[in-house]
């Protein structure tokens, strides 16, 4: 029985974090389809270029909260005491991260291949939810590093990665002085790899120097610009 929650929890934790909040906030607003724009993802970044500012900001919020709430719903559901309890609860945030990167609801047959695929985003603000809901400290960690990172190194796809990146570091720094479980630092190593395989078009991009640039980057390159011409 307990065996049989266990895996409820689980698959629960997959259909919440699949749920496309990007999809439908740009539906609502602009009547157009977040997959047609862009990257094509349905995260926070991706939907600030199709809808503004702000619905990109409810995303990741919305995108967040989905990552903490199935570690709440473990701990809710599922008895400390419970055998090998602290995998069960970063098992339920990683599931979420790849309901949200491979989203059941938003399932679709390629056109040029005929092949059935899953669409979804990739993973930073489910992932930073999944460590909020571990510890809920780390957000005044996680928030201001993310941003440091997006608006000095100037790309979204290294701001997404570096939220695993500063996961990882900040619950090995835990789990050394002994606050924290390990398995907390297992989370932020898998999460790392699902951002990485997720966003390998960006990696590419980087490599050929075709990322997208955003921050103080494009700020001292446009005031250049103008005191160029």
């Amino acid at each position: 029985m307990q065996l049989l929650t266990v895996l409820a929890v689980l698959v629960a934790a997959y259909l919440i974090g699949s749920i496309p909040f990007g999809w439908i906030i740009v539906k609502l607003t602009t009547g157009r389809d977040v997959r047609e724009i862009e990257s094509g993802r349905t995260g926070g970044t991706n939907v600030w270029r199709a809808a503004g500012l702000l619905a990109g900001l409810f995303t990741g919020i919305l995108d967040v909260l989905k990552g903490a709430a199935t570690v709440w719903l473990v701990r809710w559901l599922i008895p400390p005491s419970t055998p090998y309890f602290h995998w069960i609860e970063v098992a339920a945030p990683l599931a979420a991260i790849l309901g949200h990167n491979y989203s059941i609801y938003l399932l679709e047959r390629r056109e040029d291949t005929g092949k059935i695929r899953l669409r979804g985003g990739a993973g930073g603000a489910t992932c930073a939810g999944g460590a909020v809901g571990l510890w809920s400290p780390i957000l005044f960690w996680l928030v201001p590093l993310f941003l440091i990172v997006y608006f000095l190194i100037g790309y979204a796809s290294v701001a997404t990665m570096s939220v695993a990146i500063f996961t990882t570091i900040i619950f090995l720094v835990r789990a050394i002085q002994g606050l924290s479980p390990w398995e907390y630092v297992f989370f932020g190593i898998v999460a790392e790899v699902l951002l990485v395989w997720a966003l390998r078009p960006n990696i590419r991009r980087l490599r050929e120097g075709k990322e997208r640039l955003h921050g103080l980057r494009v700020w001292l390159k446009k005031r250049a610009e103008q005191k160029a011409g």
